[in-house]
């Protein structure tokens, strides 16, 4: 199983918001897109997906942004694997016109295994994924940018 693009950009920005929100002003979609040399419409698309569901705030206009609203202890990454990822089959049985699809048990272990990885991944918060060097990274990353933008 692969990773859409959709979720890692989806993983990157809660991550960064764990870490970089710690600050009073909201952080940028600008910011995020350019830390991880993301394309901003794309960066917008998974930022507006996120706030839907109710993981991030996002405020438009001059003194705006985007900010983590829910507790990063609780939020498991599995859950969030889930929402971003779906439960798409991840063999595409009907599109291949495939003889055996009738009777064909590898569909259903593949539906085993994706279930098995949301599963595994709900052993992790978002907390346990940004502790130690990973957290003091972002803090780095978030610290660079804003003394790059107060210099212009």
């Amino acid at each position: 199983m692969r990773l859409t693009r959709f979720s890692d950009i989806g993983l990157r920005v809660l991550i960064y918001l764990s870490r970089a929100g710690e600050r009073r002003a909201p952080v940028t979609v600008a910011e995020i897109a350019s830390q991880f040399d993301i394309p901003v419409n794309h960066m917008v698309k998974v930022v507006g997906h996120l706030a839907r569901v109710g993981w991030i705030q996002a405020t438009r206009g001059r003194n705006g942004g985007i900010r983590l609203c829910v507790d990063a202890s609780v939020l498991k990454i599995g859950t969030v694997l889930r929402e971003l990822e779906g439960d798409a089959e991840l063999a595409d049985c009907e599109g291949q016109g495939c003889r055996l699809k009738q009777d064909c048990r590898l569909r259903d272990a593949l539906k085993v295994g994706q279930h098995a990885i949301y599963d595994a991944m709900n052993a992790y918060t978002l907390m346990d994924i940004t502790k130690g060097t990973t957290g003091e990274q972002i803090v780095r990353m978030h610290r660079s940018f804003q003394s790059q933008s107060s210099q212009v």
